[in-house]
């Protein structure tokens, strides 16, 4: 069975950090992409920070360009998105996802986590 458990949101205030994880089991880690995914109340869902799953290609959104870092840890099947200069506009439900390939475009993806709330205070 597919699973993905994200971890690692909370409340932090403006200018913070966090750091959130993706947990993946029930797939060859190394054949797939991860991306980090986030969405507000009333937005669409928005593509943040993508990775190959062997540590290849990465994607970033413009709006968290040079903030966030996202990483694999091929050993642990995990990913990590370092959240560095938290801004009150980061403040979302945060989701990982597993896919074939390095996109930003949630259609892309075939398997979800069930989602971590990063809220920041201003």
């Amino acid at each position: 069975e597919v699973q993905l458990v994200e971890s690692g949101g909370g409340l932090v205030q403006a200018g913070g950090s966090l750091r959130l994880s993706c947990a993946a089991s029930g797939f060859s880690f190394d054949d797939y992409a991860i991306c980090w995914f986030r969405q507000a109340p009333g937005k669409e869902r928005e593509g943040v920070s993508c990775i190959s799953g062997s540590g290849g290609p990465t994607y970033y959104a413009d709006s968290v360009q040079g903030r966030f870092t996202i990483s694999s840890d091929i050993a642990k099947n995990t990913v990590y998105l370092q959240m560095n200069s938290l801004k009150p506009e980061d403040t979302a439900v945060y989701y990982c996802a597993a896919g074939l390939v390095v996109s930003p475009i949630p259609n892309e993806y075939d398997y979800w986590g069930q989602g971590t709330q990063v809220t920041v205070s201003s």
